[in-house]
């Protein structure tokens, strides 16, 4: 009779260690308050400086020293070694955050005003530079197309250009290297130059938004190229050699082993594309020149984004219309932080490992 075994107790458990206990946690924060009023009296009695920047500094100085010099007390100098760098680790993580969360803080007070429903439904086709009402959508649709134009043309080239230089190794691949190298450095004003004097003077054809999205995949390409050409680097040789071995022929097994294996990967570096792109406005200058109406066409009349509405809106010297830019950049950095979490969602769910099955005896 088959009897089923479950072997997850022979698994060791996970463990999980704090960095700190509630009495480091009270150390710190009696620290934190003592360097603080310290701090003060320094920067109002002795020091000939004010201001909250000199006293941050001042209480980040002192609450160093005091924070080594009572865990130094109360452990030893290894102890105290290690809470302080632990300490400024920490502090520094934080530092990276700080100027993110402050920008997103002074876009978000500055354009609330202007963040309503009828900013996503309405454009500014029939909005006055006084007027309150109106939205963006016109900008929303048009940096969608476009950016999804960006990637039809850039994601293919740049993921076969990566494939050329890391699976195929021809005698052009130094000077494609060569070439996608010089591409990652070339301001993005070229770009949309190179755009307006082909498409638009040589060709004789109108602005719009493929052409923007022309100019936007010419920036897209090296960066989505360059993050492949190392994803792919990772996969590991025995896998090309195992489908080879098996007679697999070589674009077999790039098309069934390679990609599928970094497919994770791959959508890091569209991502990285797409972030690269999404909030250029020199090239769309040039390119889509902008519309305060809808059209939803990419390929027929003037087309505006919202890189290019902010742009815009701020060189406009009213109120209410830089009220709207800020609104838009806000708009813009949420945008942005979606794309980020789908594809970080896609590639999680790519890297899942298989589930273990139960073993019968």
């Amino acid at each position: 009779m088959a009897t089923t075994t479950d072997h997850s107790s022979d698994v060791e458990a996970r463990r999980h260690t704090t960095l700190t206990t509630p009495k480091d946690r009270l150390l710190q924060v009696s620290v934190v308050l003592g360097s603080g009023a310290l701090a003060a009296v320094l920067c109002t009695q002795l020091l000939p400086v004010s201001g909250p920047v000199p006293f941050g500094f001042t209480w980040l100085a002192v609450f160093l020293v005091m924070y080594w010099a009572v865990v130094r007390r109360a452990d030893d100098r290894l102890a105290a070694k290690d809470r302080l760098m632990s300490f400024i680790i920490t502090a520094g993580a934080a530092l990276v955050v700080l100027p993110l969360a402050l920008i997103l803080g002074f876009v978000f007070i500055r354009g609330i005003g202007a963040l309503s429903w009828s900013f996503f439904t309405q454009d500014l086709s029939k909005t006055g530079t006084l007027d309150s009402g109106g939205g963006m959508l016109h900008a929303i649709v048009g940096t969608l197309q476009q950016i999804g134009l960006s990637v039809v043309f850039a994601v293919p080239l740049g993921i076969m250009t990566a494939v050329f230089l890391n699976e195929v190794r021809g005698p052009l691949r130094r000077p494609v290297r060569m070439f996608v190298d010089a591409m990652s450095g070339v301001p993005s004003i070229v770009a949309g130059l190179f755009i307006y004097t082909v498409w638009l003077i040589q060709l004789g054809q109108q602005g719009s938004g493929f052409a923007a999205a022309l100019a936007l995949s010419i920036l897209m390409l090296p960066t989505i190229a360059r993050t492949a050409e190392e994803v792919l680097r990772l996969v590991p040789g025995g896998l090309r050699e195992a489908s080879l071995a098996m007679g697999a022929t070589q674009w077999r097994t790039v098309w069934s082993i390679v990609l599928p294996t970094a497919r994770t990967g791959l959508i890091t570096a569209i991502v990285l594309g797409i972030a690269r792109v999404v909030g250029e406005t020199a090239p769309l200058i040039m390119t889509s020149f902008g519309s305060t109406a809808m059209n939803s066409n990419p390929f027929k009349g003037f087309q505006s984004s919202l890189p290019l509405s902010v742009y815009q809106l701020l060189s406009n010297p009213f109120a209410a219309q830089q009220q709207r830019a800020y609104a838009g950049a806000f708009v813009l950095v949420f945008l942005v932080l979606a794309l980020f979490t789908t594809a970080r969602a896609l590639g999680n769910r790519g890297a899942k490992p298989p589930r273990k099955r139960k073993e019968r005896t």
